[in-house]
C-alpha cells in the first residue's frame, strides 16, 4: 500500500490553442507571382510568426486548412485538434480513452486519468481533492482502505491511517505516538525497549522498577541468568559453595540452602561405599543398597568371598563384609 499524490494538468499545456478569424473589412493586394489577392491584415501573433490570410496555414499532419479553426502549435508547427490529440494525448488508465487537449488530466505514478475517472474503486468517490491509497494498483479512498486493509493500533484500537507513521513489533501495530513506556509514558519509537508480559518499558524504567535482581550481588539482571530456589542469579554469581566453580550448565546439588558441585558435595557430605570407599552420590542414575549403617554401590554389593552379586539374594553380614550362603557355610 502507498498513499498517493497527484498532479493536475491540462492537455493544452504545450502551447495555447490559436483560433483563426475572418477579416471584417479586408483590404487586398495582388501577389505578382501567383496573381492571387492577399489580405493585408495580420490575423495571429500568439508568440509565433505573423500569419497573413494569403499565407499557407495547414495542419502539419493531415494538411487541412486551419483558417477559422482552433489549432495547437508544437515547436511552432501547427496541428489541428484531432491530430494533436491523436499524437500527443495520453490514455486514461480508468476508461482507456484518450484524454483530450482541453480535458483536466490527473497524473499519478506514471499513469494518467480523466478527472472524472480518478475515483475510489470501491465507493466511486472522487479522489481529485482527497488523500488516497493504492492497493495492488486499485485506488482507494482512506475510508475504504481502512475498512479493508488498515491495521488497528493495539494501544488505542483506532485505525492506522495510510501514510501515517507506525511501529510494528511481534505481530502488533501501534501509532508512533501510542508506543510508549508503561512507566514514564515516553515514546519508545527511537530507543531500546524491553517487553515484559504485555507491557513495554524503556531501559531506565525497566531496570529501576521491574527488572529482577541477583540474589547474590543485588544488581539488575538485564538478560540471561539462572533461577535457584525461586530466586534469580547472574550466571557468574551462581557458584559452588565449596570450590567457587560456576554451576550454570553443570550438574549440582545442595546442602541446606547452599549449592555444591558434585565433586565438593561428594567429598563433604556423600556416604561412602562400604566396599570401595568411594562416594555414593546417586547422580547419573547411580543406585545403591543400604543395610543398617552401611551403603554399597549396586555393582559393589557382592560376596566378599566369591564376588557373586548379592542383589536380590540373601546374604550374611560379617562386620563390614557380606557373604553369600555358600561362602558363609564354608
Amino acid at each position: 500500500m502507498e498513499s498517493g499524490e497527484i498532479s493536475i494538468q491540462t492537455r493544452d499545456r504545450r502551447n495555447p490553442p490559436h483560433v483563426g478569424l475572418r477579416c471584417m473589412w479586408p483590404t487586398f493586394h495582388q501577389d505578382p507571382e501567383t496573381e492571387r489577392l492577399i489580405c493585408n491584415c495580420f490575423l495571429l501573433q500568439c508568440g509565433g510568426p505573423a500569419v497573413r490570410m494569403g499565407e499557407q496555414l495547414d495542419c502539419e499532419m493531415c494538411k487541412e486548412c486551419l483558417y477559422g479553426r482552433k489549432y495547437i502549435q508544437v515547436d511552432d508547427v501547427p496541428h489541428c485538434v484531432s491530430c494533436y490529440d491523436r499524437l500527443y494525448a495520453n490514455t486514461c488508465q480508468g476508461c482507456k480513452e484518450l484524454i483530450g487537449h482541453n480535458s483536466r488530466e490527473l497524473y499519478y505514478d506514471d499513469r494518467h486519468y480523466h478527472e472524472e475517472c480518478f475515483h475510489c474503486s470501491r465507493c466511486d468517490r472522487s479522489l481529485a481533492e482527497e488523500p488516497f491509497a493504492c492497493q495492488e494498483e486499485a485506488l482507494l479512498c482512506n475510508d475504504c482502505y481502512c475498512s479493508e486493509f488498515s491495521s488497528k493500533c493495539v494501544a488505542c484500537n483506532k485505525n492506522v491511517m495510510p501514510g501515517s507513521r507506525k511501529l510494528e513489533y511481534s505481530g502488533s501495530t501501534w501509532h508512533e505516538e501510542c508506543f510508549v513506556c508503561r512507566v514514564c509514558e515516553k515514546s519508545l519509537g527511537s530507543q531500546a525497549f524491553i517487553p515484559e508480559k504485555n507491557d513495554y518499558y524503556c531501559v531506565p524504567c525497566y531496570e529501576g522498577r521491574v527488572a529482577p535482581r541477583c540474589s547474590q550481588c543485588k544488581q539488575v539482571l538485564v538478560k540471561g541468568g539462572v533461577t535457584y530456589q525461586g530466586e534469580p542469579w547472574h550466571k557468574e554469581c551462581f557458584l559452588c559453595t565449596g570450590c567457587k566453580m560456576q554451576l550454570a550448565g553443570q550438574s549440582f546439588t545442595s546442602q541446606g540452602d547452599n549449592p555444591y558441585c558434585i565433586k565438593c558435595f561428594s567429598n563433604l557430605y556423600a556416604q561412602k561405599c562400604t566396599a570401595c570407599n568411594k562416594a555414593i552420590t546417586g547422580f547419573e542414575g547411580g543406585k545403591y543398597v543400604s543395610f543398617e549403617k552401611c551403603q554399597w554401590h549396586e555393582l559393589c554389593f557382592k560376596c566378599s568371598g566369591c564376588s557373586v552379586s548379592l542383589l536380590g539374594a540373601g546374604f550374611f553380614p560379617k562386620g563390614t563384609k557380606i557373604l553369600c550362603k555358600d561362602c558363609n557355610v564354608n
